[in-house]
């Protein structure tokens, strides 16, 4: 996703990208990669490849949606091109499958109809995978992460995740911390005879984490990753509130029973075992996240073979 900066240090990137009139905000106007970076593009293995349908192996792309801003998963470089370290993992999944990877920047909201009706291959958007949506879809699960919420400084001791009945929270439309987290925790305060949580949704995570530094918001929920990501580039304006809870996988989103998933699946797998994971995660700082065994839908995933994998199949939606 990123333009690599050689010999400069993401601290040093994150403090150029603050000096703008928009120094009090976060923002996600990055010059490109962090210090150490390089594209990860491994050899095409012709036994995994046989996984690929027939339609995608003639194309030898996919198209897969993603929503920006919300680094460091998915957000633009300064030149307008969709980087960060799940775009990273998933080209080079592509790259071991022998297709090109093509990220279309969508509302995180259209995403998974685009996969229903066949106008995307899969979503690489930190989707969650959860129950619910694995009736719809499949997901290979790339990356162990959790909630966490942030908030001002000072503030720290006053902000409670497990305790925020009246409090007033910012969250990224259509995210798991939007749909489930903060109003599951809100309809809990209401069952108990208690203020409802005040739920301010924004259109990207950058505008939820502007809201908190300019105190339109006592807190920001998010995924962990994203919140450490805007607590390091808030120069000092956020600080994370609590410990990481609700821990959970990120996962490239399918439609169910299509045969991409598991043949996305297993060159993940690969990566995973020749070490090109991990050195994709080093630069961005992501290594606790790192998963040791590729998962199917949050379940233990063995690589198909290839016999008749190659032929396209329908997909079968409960």
């Amino acid at each position: 996703m990123r333009m690599s900066i050689p010999h400069r240090s993401i601290k040093a990137v994150i403090a150029l990208a603050l000096t703008t009139v928009l120094t009090a905000c976060v923002t996600n106007k990055e010059l490109g990669n962090p210090d150490g970076w390089e594209a990860i593009l491994p050899k095409k293995d012709p036994q995994l490849a046989k996984l690929v349908p027939q339609d995608i192996a003639q194309r030898g792309s996919i198209t897969v949606g993603a929503n920006t801003p919300y680094a460091p998963a998915e957000f633009k470089d300064s030149d307008g091109t969709i980087i960060g370290y799940e775009v990273d993992l998933i080209k080079a999944a592509g790259a071991v499958l022998g297709l090109e990877v093509n990220v279309r920047q969508m509302d995180f909201n259209l995403i998974l109809p685009a996969i229903s009706a066949g106008t995307l291959d899969a979503g690489a958007s930190a989707f969650t995978d959860t129950e619910e949506r694995q009736k719809n879809y499949d997901f290979v699960d790339f990356f162990n992460f959790g909630s966490a919420w942030a908030t001002q400084p000072g503030n720290e001791h006053n902000v409670d995740p497990h305790n925020a009945c009246g409090m007033t929270v910012a969250v990224q439309k259509g995210t798991y911390s939007d749909t489930d987290e903060v109003q599951g925790k809100s309809d809990d305060c209401v069952a108990a005879g208690k203020e409802p949580i005040n739920k301010l949704v924004y259109a990207t995570a950058d505008a939820a984490a502007n809201a908190t530094i300019l105190k339109q918001a006592e807190a920001y929920s998010s995924d962990s990753p994203v919140i450490a990501y805007a607590v390091e580039r808030s120069n000092g304006r956020l600080v994370q509130a609590g410990e990481i809870f609700d821990k959970a996988q990120f996962g490239w989103a399918v439609n169910k029973n299509a045969p991409l998933g598991p043949a996305l699946a297993a060159a993940l797998q690969k990566l995973v075992d020749d070490g090109s994971y991990n050195r994709i995660l080093t630069p961005w700082g992501l290594e606790d996240g790192a998963i040791d065994k590729v998962t199917f839908n949050l379940k233990p995933f063995t690589v198909p073979t290839a016999n008749n994998s190659s032929q396209p199949r329908t997909a079968q939606r409960k």
